[in-house]
């Protein structure tokens, strides 16, 4: 049969990224407390085309993609973007890999046990000399307590809910739960799936001794993670979505590159 996308173009135009986008797939990840995870991923996997080809093959991103599935993290990200190289003669490959991932959060007093999902994204790239970019992102749900509300009212103090995201380049393998603890930390409060009275009452009461805007939840994620000699680059983004306006308070920090 006749290879359309191997036809020649006469338009003299290379593509940067082709490939394929939105892919839904079960996938096993690692995780430090029971080994592995099965989760469900939005997948994107793309690579350059040259200007002289009409097209690239998409059906075997697919077949890549299930070579790969009992086994995705950061640890094989390099090996799954040689492989899509190889198999679509490519010159520069790029994969992006989002996914819900649990942990087992204990409530502080009682102790209740509950899952609790994190947003994760693994992103990777290799260019035509083989030189593999990762960046590990997470997203983590935060509390806090306006500093400004507190100090200003005789009864208690508007707090709310966000989010906090961190994109990070490293040089050694990082556990998600690392970067996750470590944002927790730097919130009024962490976010619980159960929460008993005693529960509730304890988490009301720490978020109103460690009022924070979201420039504190930045500055003190950044400071953190510009601490730690196994991060090369960073960003960091805290929002919190008001409870006493109808828009969200938002901060960004981004480092330099190592």
């Amino acid at each position: 049969m006749i290879d359309i996308q191997s036809q020649p173009d006469d338009r003299n135009i290379p593509i940067n990224k082709v490939g394929v986008k939105g892919i839904q797939y079960p996938i096993t990840v690692f995780d430090r407390k029971n080994s592995i995870q099965h989760t469900i991923a939005t997948i994107n996997m793309y690579v350059n085309l040259p200007r002289h080809c009409k097209g690239t093959h998409m059906s075997r991103f697919i077949e890549i993609l299930h070579l790969f599935r009992y086994e995705v993290s950061l640890k094989n990200i390099s090996t799954i973007l040689k492989q899509m190289k190889t198999t679509l003669n490519a010159a520069s490959a790029h994969i992006e890999i989002a996914f819900p991932y649990f942990i087992e959060k204990s409530a502080p007093v009682s102790k209740s046990k509950g899952l609790i999902d994190y947003v994760c994204k693994i992103a990777g790239s290799s260019d035509r000399m083989d030189v593999t970019d990762l960046i590990a992102e997470v997203t983590v749900p935060i509390s806090t307590v306006c500093p400004c509300s507190k100090e200003i009212s005789r009864y208690g103090a508007h707090n709310q809910r966000g989010k906090v995201q961190t994109r990070l380049r490293f040089k050694k393998f990082i556990w998600f739960e690392d970067i996750i603890t470590l944002i927790e930390k730097s919130a009024s409060s962490d976010v619980y799936s159960v929460l008993k009275r005693e529960d509730e009452k304890y988490v009301t009461e720490k978020g109103y001794n460690n009022p924070m805007f979201v420039e504190d939840v930045v500055r003190t994620v950044a400071e953190e993670l510009r601490d730690d000699e196994n991060i090369t680059w960073f960003s960091v983004s805290a929002e919190n979505f008001e409870s006493i306006h109808n828009h969200s308070a938002y901060a960004f920090i981004e480092s330099k590159q190592a």
